[in-house]
């Protein structure tokens, strides 16, 4: 009888997830058609049959991206921001399939530049927004126990602890925690530090417990080399209808980027991984290759007059070339203007320090306002380099703090740029202690691991706008 009615409640919760995502399909259908017909509205564009078959394939190309990226999925405890990410991403493909087949079928200069432009960009606006709206309705509907879910967690460990915190702080999850399952005895389990989770019994017991219908999702929180016992877990769980999740305490590993893979049919995920794999990557070169582009322009005439002066008030070269290392360690050469006297580039590399008697006059001036980096905007071009990254630093010196640093190679998994995280926030110039560089470094891992389009745009008004701009260089 328990298990009848465990079938039958959550047989209705999924009829309503089911409910959910197909109201979830026909909203985006109709932003994608309503942002098309406002953009041909808007141009006083007559709407055509052409128009409503570039739409009818829109439909198609989203909804099969949308499917293959999981977008049509419970969200319930996942952030917003990422829900919206991977409905843009959806998206993105879509004009290109369009240029495409306008290219091929010769039917482009049927449409309106101006309205397919305003298409293309305000859908993901409108993707964004109603999703934004739909989150804050659910938000609002769970606080008050609508549409809730029963969660149990199996484990006293201290990612339990946290998944304890999670649940109780976030009511707008809809999630009512049931309590902690876990058969060691008091002494073994992890102490606590607030009562967010009381203990509930065995395994044994949750097991009942689910086949009962009174739990409806499952987190076990043990750790991993518990593989014996998660694996009698999930065998005794495998009698009933709970959802399992197994929260694995990868957090231990301080991860980066981290995304699960498959190699042939084994599940494998990633501890160390770069944030510019896939649309990232192409968006983080489109951006270097536009903004790139356009300061270069700017700056192409005082770049002339700065080779001038150099040239005109000391002996030697215009340009400075030094080895670096680049993205994955690879050896580049970055190109500076001089500011010193001499061109070091060997296996010992001497910082510049305060009043350093090799920094020409010029060159302080050059220093301190960074013009001495404009030349490396040709590498961004060339794609060595990126606008925003963790700064290059001499060989040498990699060399050396590799040893000393914790994850210090791990700033070469991007492109290194000609400003950064770590510069806006006052880490330029000589790095004399080992805390100095520790901290550039933990700057640079942070932009890493919290990289987003916004931040490096961010990035790039601090270095010229920014009161930190200046700290350290000399």
């Amino acid at each position: 009888m328990s298990f009848h009615a465990s079938g039958t409640g959550r047989g209705f919760l999924r009829t309503k997830e089911e409910l959910l995502t197909a109201f979830q399909r026909l909203a985006d259908f109709l932003a994608i058609g309503l942002a098309h017909y406002l953009a041909c509205g808007y141009f006083k564009d007559t709407w055509r049959p052409q128009m409503t078959a570039a739409t009818a394939i829109s439909l198609v190309v989203f909804n099969l991206l949308a499917e293959w990226r999981g977008l049509y999925r419970p969200w319930r405890s996942e952030r917003i921001a990422r829900e919206l990410r991977e409905a843009a991403t959806a998206w993105l493909a879509v004009p290109v399939v369009l240029f495409t087949l306008g290219f091929v079928t010769k039917t482009s200069v049927g449409f309106s530049r101006a309205v397919s432009v305003v298409w293309f960009v305000s859908t993901p606006l409108l993707l964004s927004v109603w999703r934004l709206g739909a989150r804050l309705v659910l938000r609002y509907m769970r606080a008050r126990g609508r549409n809730s879910r029963n969660v149990a967690i199996l484990g006293a460990t201290k990612i339990s602890e946290q998944l304890c915190e999670s649940v109780v702080e976030r009511p707008w999850l809809g999630m009512r925690l049931v309590g902690l399952y876990d058969d060691r005895t008091a002494p073994r389990q992890h102490k606590f530090a607030r009562p967010y989770c009381e203990f509930a019994g065995s395994v044994d017991q949750l097991v009942e417990d689910a086949r009962s219908g009174a739990i409806d999702i499952i987190y076990i929180g043990l750790p991993l080399r518990a593989e014996g016992r998660i694996g009698e877990a999930l065998k005794a769980l495998a009698d009933t209808t709970a959802t399992v999740f197994l929260a694995a305490d990868f957090f231990t590993y301080d991860l980066m980027h981290s995304r699960w893979h498959q190699l042939a049919d084994i599940p494998v995920v990633s501890i160390y991984d770069s944030p510019f794999d896939g649309v990232a990557g192409w968006l983080k070169r489109a951006e270097d290759l536009v903004l790139g582009s356009f300061i270069l322009m700017l700056i192409a005439v005082p770049m002339l007059l700065v080779a001038i002066a150099i040239k005109l008030t000391s002996p030697g070269p215009v340009f400075f070339r030094q080895r670096r290392f680049g993205l994955n360690a690879r050896e580049i050469r970055v190109l500076k203007f001089r500011t010193m006297t001499v061109c070091e580039d060997g296996d010992s590399v001497r910082q510049a320090v305060p009043n350093d008697p090799r920094v020409t006059r010029l060159g302080r001036f050059l220093r301190r306002t960074s013009i001495d980096e404009l030349p490396q905007f040709l590498q961004v071009l060339t794609g060595e380099m990126s606008i925003v990254g963790p700064r290059p630093h001499a060989v040498a010196h990699n060399q050396t703090y590799r040893t000393l640093i914790q994850g210090y190679m791990l700033r070469h998994k991007v492109k290194p740029g000609i400003t950064g995280w770590a510069q806006v926030n006052g880490f330029r110039g000589e790095t004399d202690t080992l805390e100095k560089m520790q901290d550039r470094i933990r700057y640079d891992l942070d932009y890493i691991k919290a990289w987003y389009l916004w931040l490096d745009l961010k990035i790039i008004f601090l270095t010229v706008f920014g009161s930190k701009k200046n700290l350290g260089a000399h």
